[in-house]
């Protein structure tokens, strides 16, 4: 495997002082960067100690920086270079080819369903692990997902699919399949469907549990494809995977936002307060515009229009119906 070229670490402002310093009398450039203490630049290597605790390492100094002071001195832990062979030593399926599949809006009553499926092999699943890729609800700032995403794409060399359902659309399928696991396994297929066209090889796929396997092989079958599935509690654990929810979400998120601007609304992620009150207002001035940016068959509908029963006032955000 080539030098690794890139690091991240957590440090707190001591750690960050004592760093600069060792870096000033080692006649490194120290420069300002945006929402970072310090920049440092030297033969083609940078350091960036941001204000969010975070530093960066990149170029080809990088290995000989952490293995010789970084980690022994400031951290006190040798881990670098450590992570991805731990990974594959403990699981070492998930450096096999195969493919990951997960989804995004589905508890969020505004927006569309979009679900993803990635296809990784020994390569990309250690370039992934090396870039932090991780679950996407396990990732708070908006612009990282944005930035994984794009990562995401180039490293799986476009072996990837992303099928996303509009509002207007899976209101239609809801009616139709009268089931969202049974949507979500048509979404599932789908995704895994236009995967299957751009790598032919795939020899499995890995998804969350959410309903009966069968329903999405049988899916799969009438296209005449075939494939070993697997669902597992928890799959966002697999690279390939987590790779997936950060396109679906990426790709959620942006079309969210464009739903935003085509009613003149901000349409809030998940469920809640602000998400009522802004279907409220999107109600009061045209009713029939929820059919275009909401999940219908979620309570939160009801309680809009007044047709929810009191008693489920109370929790009419929590879920869909």
């Amino acid at each position: 495997m080539a030098e690794r070229t890139s690091y991240v670490c957590t440090v707190d402002p001591v750690q960050v002082a004592r760093i600069r310093g060792y870096l000033e009398d080692r006649g490194w450039r120290l420069a300002t960067a945006p929402y970072a203490h310090w920049k440092a630049d030297r033969e083609g290597t940078t350091v960036v100690a941001y204000q969010s605790g975070k530093l960066t390492v990149q170029g080809k100094g990088t290995a000989e920086l952490v293995a010789f002071f970084i980690e022994p001195e400031i951290i006190g832990e040798a881990r670098f270079g450590y992570e991805d062979a731990l990974a594959e030593r403990e699981n070492p399926a998930m450096f096999t080819p195969h493919a990951g599949i997960d989804e995004s809006g589905k508890g969020d009553y505004f927006g569309p369903l979009v679900v993803a499926a990635c296809y990784v092999d020994a390569d990309s699943a250690r370039q992934m692990l090396l870039m932090k890729v991780a679950d996407s609800k396990t990732i708070k700032s908006g612009r990282r997902i944005v930035e994984l995403a794009a990562k995401i794409r180039t490293v799986s060399a476009g072996r990837f699919s992303v099928v996303a359902i509009g509002p207007e659309a899976y209101n239609r399928l809801y009616e139709k399949f009268g089931n969202l696991n049974r949507l979500l396994a048509w979404g599932h297929a789908k995704a895994l469907e236009n995967l299957l066209e751009r790598e032919p090889s795939c020899p499995r796929a890995i998804s969350d549990q959410f309903g009966r396997k069968e329903t999405v092989l049988r899916a799969l079958q009438e296209r005449g494809r075939h494939i070993h599935l697997e669902q597992h509690p928890r799959a966002e654990a697999d690279i390939a995977v987590a790779a997936a929810s950060i396109l679906a979400r990426d790709e959620f998120v942006r079309r969210l936002e464009a739903l935003s601007r085509q009613v003149g609304i901000a349409l809030p992620k998940g469920a809640g307060p602000a998400v009522t009150q802004a279907a409220t207002e999107l109600a009061r001035r045209n009713p029939d515009a929820l059919r275009t940016v909401a999940k219908l068959h979620f309570r939160t509908t009801g309680v809009v229009l007044g047709t929810a029963p009191a008693a489920e006032s109370a929790d009419a955000d929590s879920a869909p119906a």
